[in-house]
């Protein structure tokens, strides 16, 4: 036993803390628990998201993991697609997404909004996210605050590894 101990111990430990680093600060494979982002995540899915915001560039149409301005709800983690960035007028009219007097075709959408906001201009440091489960998703629109702060950013979601492949 002393000769096992002796022999692996050490490496044992570096897997651990590198395992801890990596989790921590460079990529974590996450649950989705919610239908809000259905057709593109499925509930039980599990996303691959690189953890480093300040330096992956994030862009119009990326899914991105954040804590929300939520209350009670700040030290849980969202997925929802980047909508607007800071300086972006956001506004929802007929069904319809418009991103600075700019419809957007949006083909990972089931339907149409039923619903009508902004429009919003997107603050410096902050971002606009929606689910693509639009009348049913819990994202910027019904928010008292849409906005998420730059330092709520967790990171880029990188793939999706669907549930059924996970469940066989």
């Amino acid at each position: 036993m002393k000769k096992f101990i002796k022999n692996w111990l050490p490496s044992i430990a570096i897997a651990i803390v590198l395992s801890l680093f990596i989790r921590t600060y460079v990529a974590e494979a996450m649950h989705i628990p919610t239908g809000s982002m259905i057709p593109t995540l499925q509930i039980n899915d599990r996303v691959v998201v690189e953890k480093f915001p300040w330096e992956t560039e994030i862009k119009h149409g990326d899914m991105v993991v954040f804590h929300p301005p939520v209350k009670g709800e700040e030290d849980n983690r969202y997925v929802k697609r980047l909508i607007g960035l800071p300086g972006d007028k956001i506004l929802i009219k007929d069904g319809e997404l418009y991103r600075n007097d700019e419809k957007l075709d949006e083909p990972y959408l089931n339907e149409r909004m039923t619903y009508n906001f902004g429009p919003i201009m997107v603050p410096e440091d902050s971002y606009f996210f929606l689910g693509d489960n639009r009348n049913m998703s819990l994202d910027g629109h019904l928010w008292d605050v849409p906005f998420v702060k730059k330092d709520k950013l967790i990171g880029k979601v990188m793939f999706n590894i669907p549930w059924h492949y996970i469940s066989q």
